[in-house]
């Protein structure tokens, strides 16, 4: 073969050289691609098992605080029924709480009550208008002034 026969080998096939090196090309990326796809596969593993731990600790988490939730509002309920003050309808009634334990700081005896009467008294005695106020019967005119009437 001749230079020439060559050369116009070369003229005639020519473009195998571009195609040759695109299919080299070609083979580099596939092996590149492959490789690339197979870490993505291990990272989107790696994401969907940290994703499922995620929601079944957030999961657990929900139920922890729904049951510390529902323990809150019974302990309150009950406190707030502890809390309820007590109603005393009837003088039995009072004579009964007041023998128990918590009636017994809570109702005063009568001998107390009357302390405290008389040392408001004492505290008020140098009032004028409430020395003699209370101690007068209503006045039977309206119209009055309502000093001393």
């Amino acid at each position: 073969m001749t230079w020439a026969a060559g050369f116009a080998l070369l003229r005639r096939f020519w473009w195998a050289f571009p195609m040759l090196g695109l299919c080299i090309a070609l083979w580099i990326t596939r092996g590149k691609l492959d490789d690339r796809t197979a870490t993505l596969k291990a990272e989107r593993a790696a994401w969907t098992t940290e994703i499922a731990k995620a929601d079944k600790l957030r999961a657990e988490a929900e139920q922890r605080f729904a049951s510390q939730q529902s323990t809150a509002l019974t302990t309150f309920a009950s406190r707030l029924v502890d809390r309820e003050p007590i109603i005393l309808r009837s003088t039995d009634t009072v004579r009964t709480y007041a023998q128990t334990d918590a009636g017994r700081a809570a109702c005063l005896p009568a001998d107390r009550v009357r302390g405290i009467d008389a040392l408001d008294a004492e505290l008020f005695s140098g009032d004028p208008t409430s020395a003699s106020g209370g101690d007068q019967a209503l006045h039977g005119n309206a119209s009055a002034p309502a000093a001393r009437r």
